[in-house]
């Protein structure tokens, strides 16, 4: 399973792809192909005949918002049936992609810490007087990023800026995360560490060395996305 970033961000980047394009037709045909289907097969899982296909791709009709729309989910639907094969290579190849975030997203309007403790019933470790706007968010599964990103990939966890809240899941104790945030030359404005009741006193002794609020929340993973995913921009 592919997070639902990365496939929004894809759906995405197809779309535009065809909007800007000068010929949108040929570029249906690219996207077409890349996900390694006939006219026919695109045809069938839309409900309309092969030669309606045909006249798109050939430019013989002007592809509106709808039909962009049902080609990208049908195609996404017949890669999501087969393991999402395609749509993780091309996520990758276009640096959508990195192992290890589970979710990313921008606020529409930015949030104060208080508020953010407030949404996800955290409970603050550290006494941050003042602190700048959160933006946005990232949320981490820790051991697959300890195992897989890269030293350039760690940039892109902080997304648009790094104004944002940086929550790790899978953790113990919270020790090697803040130890990373402290040597990375790239800090998030808030931390939260998910999932646990105990917290390793030197991660606490980081935070509050390097000014980070740290938070420690444990509501239920998929209800903090929610929550998060109501407040970012589309």
């Amino acid at each position: 399973m592919l997070p639902d970033y990365v496939i929004d961000a894809i759906a995405k980047r197809i779309a535009g792809d065809i909007i800007w394009s000068d010929d949108p037709g040929r570029t249906i045909k690219k996207w077409r192909i890349i996900y390694g289907l006939g006219q026919g097969d695109v045809a069938r899982m839309m409900g309309v005949s092969h030669s309606v296909v045909s006249d798109y791709e050939r430019g013989k009709r002007a592809a509106g918002r709808s039909f962009i729309r049902r080609f990208i989910k049908v195609i996404l639907d017949h890669d999501a049936a087969n393991g999402w094969v395609v749509t993780r290579r091309v996520a990758r190849l276009l640096n959508i992609y990195v192992e290890g975030i589970i979710d990313i997203g921008e606020f529409i309007e930015p949030m104060s810490l208080d508020e953010l403790t407030r949404l996800i019933d955290g409970i603050p470790l550290t006494s941050i007087t003042e602190h700048r706007p959160i933006q946005g968010y990232t949320i981490l599964d820790s051991v697959l990023t300890v195992q897989s990103i890269s030293a350039n990939e760690f940039v892109r966890v902080m997304g648009a800026t790094s104004d944002r809240v940086v929550l790790f899941t899978r953790i113990t104790r919270g020790r090697s995360v803040m130890v990373a945030t402290r040597v990375s030359p790239v800090k998030p404005s808030v931390i939260v560490l998910h999932g646990i009741k105990w917290v390793d006193p030197l991660a606490i002794r980081i935070g509050i060395i390097e000014n980070i609020p740290l938070i420690v929340s444990t509501m239920d993973i998929k209800e903090i996305i929610k929550r998060f995913r109501s407040r970012v921009l589309i």
